[in-house]
Formats: C-alpha cells, structure tokens, sequence
C-alpha cells in the first residue's frame, strides 16, 4: 500500500475516532441531565388538582330531606361517610381508620363501622368502640346552606374522642 493511502486511511481512522468520542461524550450529558431531572422531580411536591366532587374538594352532598334519620350514607369519590344522627344532626366521618390507615366500612346489620385490619370498631358517630385504634374517626366540615349539604374533604378535622359540639344542624331544626 502507499504511503499516502496509509496516511490518508489512518486520518480518516482518526476523525471517525474523534466523532465517536464526542458523540458518547454528548450521550453521558444527555443521561447525567436525564438522572439530575429524575431525582429534581422525585423531591420536587406534586401540586394537587382536585377533581369535581373529588377528595380534596368540596362536594356537594344533597339536600338535608334525602338522608333520614340515624343512617350513614358512603361517598366513595369524596372518601367520606356522612352520619345523619337520631336527633337530626350531620357528621361527615373519614373512611380511613385511625389505627393504620385502612378503610373502614359502615355495617349496616350492627350500627357500626367495623376496621377489616385490626378488627377497631366506631359508632355512627366515628368514637371508638372496639380498640386498637387509639382516637376517633376523622371528621371534615359540614356546611348547609339552602337545605343543600357540601363537605369541604381537603379540611380534614382531627379528634380524639366525639362532642355534641362536632355536629352539624340544620338551621331550621
């Protein structure tokens, strides 16, 4: 081979060389970029944007005339139960069991709400009946206005045991 297609050949050889060197260079930026933007955002907060009638928002319940007395109606997408007491009164009670986190469910049949984790049992009102759990059932606020019932579920109300002064009444009553 000559000599000028040795030289000619090992310059092209180089160049290639340098290409590839810059390109995996741009490459290692472009992951080290991709790596700092994943952990930015993984302790970065989430900005909450609460659905229509979502938790976190306020839902509009119904009218004071569609829950009869001494029931508990379920709002799944509000993640709230709303009690209407024997004496006319409301409480909008937290699904969530005080004891560790788990959803409670309402039981009909017995007049309670009854935690399938640990076995805790609250009353309608959300006071602990049956231990392990250590305080109340969380509770949000309750406004009537125009006979018309909403439940503010982004205020969550933290208790440790059931007042009279927690329930809400009608105006009227």
């Amino acid at each position: 081979m000559p000599k000028d297609a040795k030289e000619n050949n090992s310059e092209h050889s180089q160049g290639r060389r340098r290409f590839l060197g810059k390109l995996w260079l741009g490459l290692g930026f472009v992951a080290a970029a991709e790596i700092v933007w994943v952990i930015v955002s993984f302790f970065r907060p989430r900005k909450k944007k609460p659905g229509e009638g979502g938790f976190g928002a306020i839902v509009r319940a119904g009218m004071v005339k569609d829950f009869a007395h001494n029931t508990v109606t379920a709002f799944p997408r509000g993640q709230f139960y709303l009690a209407r007491l024997e004496d006319g009164g409301f409480l909008a009670i937290s699904r969530t069991c005080t004891h560790l986190g788990c959803t409670v469910p309402w039981v009909d049949k017995e007049k309670r709400f009854a935690c399938p984790c640990h076995a805790s049992a609250f009353d309608i009102t959300g006071d602990v009946i049956n231990a392990p759990a250590p305080r109340a059932l969380d509770l949000f606020p309750i406004t009537i206005e125009n006979r018309v019932l909403t439940v503010n579920t982004g205020k969550r109300i933290k208790r440790s045991a059931f007042r009279a002064t927690q329930v809400t009444y009608p105006k009227d009553q």
